[in-house]
């Protein structure tokens, strides 16, 4: 298994004029340090002309001219951009790839999901709505109900341009077009918390020398603006659980297959401690979309789990007792079977035999790991695609 954690690619669909080019550029000038490679079919409004100045729009975006993503027959055009983004030279943290207005989405997730390069896995799919044109756009575009049923997080985007009534009615609407638990949330311009999609590196990493960060905010500094007004963390809550003790997979993924409509975001890692399966299990979740991918713990690296939950209207200590409820005082005893439910959110190219490859230091407080390989009998899992 690949040491280096693959680079997510988070697709942004919505139809023409939804404001999926504003909220990239909101992600663009809001990101801290991360690196995002940015995939597009023609670069319209997008804030690029600083970043020619930095020389860097060669290395860290693309563009698709010509059409849609999807209407390439094989993805090898896509994948070619793909591979180039996602070379070890470029640093890339996150790549976003904003779709064609008449796109669709389905078909871009299959594609990503069929993507055999190692370092890229599919980060989930964002559906950005207008929400003062939605009911022109869906009697112009039926489809509008088919790209909503697939989406892992939808954004309703001018939320300003319509009164609170008019949008509960939309937000209702748009839920019972969705999938079950599908998060909604809510922005106008585009301006949603880069962390819904993605981790921030911390500005201070790339300050020192021309960057992005440093471009945008001059240019906005200079037209009188508040460069970290757009920042919209105030808008959601996140709860942190931090455990010592192993968590039962059965019982967290029942508390997954439970969450909230309005819990958009979870990350960090998982200790399940179960015989076979005892490596240390990152967790990555963007509304509906959910993938755990396994890798071994650094050498002297203390056995725990931590995740961190972002989200909207939700109950913070409800959420914590939900996932106290999911600790295991004997995970040493649990039969192997107990892990098909997190496999079938592993990826297939991580569920192989060399899983088991952990550092040989012993844990602070466990025994050394043992070998990792999935039973022999057991199902086989499913691609990790939305929940």
């Amino acid at each position: 298994m690949n040491s280096v954690q693959p680079i997510p690619v988070v697709v942004l669909a919505g139809f023409l004029g939804s404001g999926k080019t504003t909220l990239l550029n909101h992600l663009l000038g809001n990101r801290g340090g991360t690196r995002i490679g940015v995939v597009v079919n023609d670069f319209g409004s997008i804030e690029i002309d600083a970043m020619s100045v930095a020389g860097q729009v060669g290395d860290s975006m693309v563009s698709l001219g010509g059409g849609c993503l999807c209407c390439a027959v094989d993805g090898s055009e896509l994948d070619a951009y793909l591979d180039r983004l996602a070379a070890p030279v470029h640093r890339i943290d996150v790549i976003v790839i904003e779709a064609s207005g008449l796109a669709e989405p389905q078909e871009m997730v299959k594609m990503l999901i069929a993507n055999e390069n190692p370092a890229i896995r599919y980060g989930g799919l964002v559906q950005v709505v207008d929400a003062a044109e939605f009911d022109r756009t869906r009697a112009a575009h039926p489809e509008t109900d088919r790209h909503l049923s697939v989406a892992d997080l939808v954004v309703l985007n001018k939320t300003d341009r319509v009164d609170p009534a008019e949008r509960a009615r939309i937000e209702g609407e748009v839920a019972s077009l969705c999938a079950p638990g599908t998060p909604l949330v809510g922005a106008d311009h585009g301006r949603i918390d880069p962390e819904l999609l993605f981790d921030r590196r911390p500005w201070t990493e790339t300050r020192g020398q021309l960057s992005f960060e440093d471009l945008i905010a001059e240019a906005e500094e200079h037209d009188g603006r508040d460069p970290h007004a757009d920042h919209a963390h105030a808008r959601y809550e996140s709860v942190e659980f931090t455990s010592d003790q192993a968590l039962s997979p059965r019982r967290f993924i029942d508390f997954l297959d439970r969450r909230p409509a309005g819990l958009y975001r979870i990350k960090g890692f998982v200790w399940f401690g179960v015989p076979g399966y005892r490596e240390r299990y990152e967790v990555h979740g963007v509304g509906r979309f959910l993938r755990f991918a396994p890798a071994p713990w650094g050498r002297g690296e203390r056995r725990r789990t931590q995740l961190v939950l972002i989200g909207s209207g939700t109950d913070g200590p409800g959420l914590l007792r939900e996932l106290d409820a999911c600790r295991e005082e004997s995970p040493e005893q649990a039969p192997p079977e107990s892990m098909w439910g997190v496999l079938r959110y592993v990826a297939p190219a991580d569920r192989g035999d060399d899983l088991a490859a952990e550092d040989d230091t012993p844990p602070e407080d466990g025994p050394v790991p043992e070998d990792d390989t999935p039973p022999e009998d057991g199902p086989v899992p499913e691609d990790g695609v939305p929940a």
